[in-house]
């Protein structure tokens, strides 16, 4: 992988076989090497983050200061990338400073006075913070990079991202990459990029021939027992369950629980260190199934994905390419498959006509043609919930002609206050 490398990156890279470059690889990279803005569009599992760390890396000089400044929409993503520059920087003696939220600001405050790094890996509100206390001086930097720019967009990271790149006022080269490219961030580019070199995925492209897509009509009431049937009979290696809202993944991952398949949920309700060990139960294999929200799932690069199930369709097409990326990362072989009720028709024409493919449409009984073990797959019924217990005592109480005295949160209150 010559690409105009130094011998030193490309002898880290053959000590890690990292021999063949992806197309994002081989069209970022040299145009980056020569120092040019660049403006990159790449699938989720196509290598993009080795596209811009790579010359990055290469650039960037060892005890010269903060030079490089990476922005990521999640905590999970700044992992990653920090990872992945560590990696990749083996022969380099770079110093990474990865900064997000759930941890305390003092340790990376105490961190860049002590010991400033080369590269900063964060989250726009995070680097913002550290910005408003003075610890992120902008002097040397050289290099700018926005990954994942159309989600940080849709989070919401829009000013923060002016403001953090107003503050850099000396010349320095900026890199953006995004899995999809509309109108807001060329615009975005536009003001903060000198001529940039775009690199574009045509529409067709935009999700890769290794992941099998299909769709299935089914009744919201009917969903849950149709993923059950699913994951017990296609048994899959890992698997990524997306649903549309923290609630639904938390009562999806009880039922599942209940239900004999291992799983846990994740969501922005999650402290960081929970929020790591799920992902670390995840990637080991100690469970097989993750139940996520977009928000929660972003950055999540685990190689062995095999199946993806949108239990509940994305409003947005573009959240779909971020979704079915999870699976057939570098080359794999990888499913996904959407649930689709009446209401959500138009959605899925959006997505179809967004990724320039027609979806193949399942029959009612999918999981019985593509896994027919699914057949005697049925859900065991829920223990009941406190509330419910409640409702169906007092039913049974009323039914003998007694009136059921009911009690609720406020009535414990004042009864607390009668006994004061």
């Amino acid at each position: 992988m010559p690409l105009g490398l130094s011998e030193d990156m490309q002898r880290t890279l053959a000590s890690i076989k990292f021999v063949n470059p992806s197309d994002i690889q081989r069209e970022l990279i040299p145009p980056a090497m020569q120092g040019l803005d660049c403006l990159g569009q790449a699938k989720t599992g196509t290598g993009k983050t080795a596209a811009f760390a790579i010359p990055m890396i290469e650039r960037v000089e060892p005890g010269a200061g903060m030079q490089a400044l990476v922005l990521v929409p999640t905590r999970e993503l700044a992992l990653q990338v920090g990872e992945h520059v560590q990696m990749l920087s083996a022969a380099h003696p770079l110093r990474t400073l990865l900064a997000y939220g759930g941890t305390r600001v003092g340790t990376q405050l105490k961190a860049l006075s002590d010991n400033p790094p080369e590269i900063l890996v964060g989250t726009p509100g995070r680097v913002l913070d550290l910005m408003s206390r003075g610890a992120l001086k902008f002097n040397n930097l050289r290099f700018a990079v926005l990954d994942e720019v159309d989600r940080m967009l849709d989070i919401g990271f829009r000013d923060d991202i002016r403001k953090i790149l107003k503050a850099i006022h000396r010349e320095h080269q900026t890199i953006f990459v995004s899995a999809t490219i509309n109108d807001e961030i060329r615009k975005l580019a536009k003001s903060f990029m000198r001529d940039p070199v775009e690199i574009n995925v045509s529409a067709d492209r935009l999700t890769v021939d290794e992941i099998e897509q299909d769709y299935v009509s089914v009744d919201p009431r009917d969903k849950y027992r149709t993923l059950l049937g699913f994951l017990r009979s296609e048994n899959p290696k890992l698997v990524i369950v997306f649903t549309r809202t923290k609630h639904a993944a938390r009562r999806v991952a009880e039922k599942l629980q209940h239900d004999g398949i291992k799983c846990m949920e994740i969501h922005g309700d999650l402290m960081q260190r929970k929020r790591e060990k799920v992902l670390s139960s995840f990637r080991s294999g100690r469970i097989q199934a993750l139940i996520a929200t977009d928000l929660a799932s972003r950055g999540l690069d685990v190689m062995e994905v095999s199946h993806i199930v949108n239990y509940d369709i994305p409003d947005d097409p573009s959240v779909y390419v971020h979704r079915i990326g999870r699976t057939a990362r570098m080359g794999a072989q990888g499913y996904a498959v959407t649930f689709v009720a009446r209401e959500d028709g138009k959605t899925l024409t959006e997505i179809e006509k967004l990724i320039n493919r027609q979806l193949k449409r399942l029959d009612a009984d999918w999981v019985v043609t593509r896994a027919p073990d699914a057949v005697e797959a049925e859900a065991k019924p829920m223990p009941p919930r406190r509330s419910e217990e409640v409702v169906n005592r007092d039913a049974s109480i009323e039914a003998q002609g007694i009136q059921a005295r009911r009690r609720t949160l406020g009535s414990r209150f004042r009864t607390a206050r009668r006994r004061r």
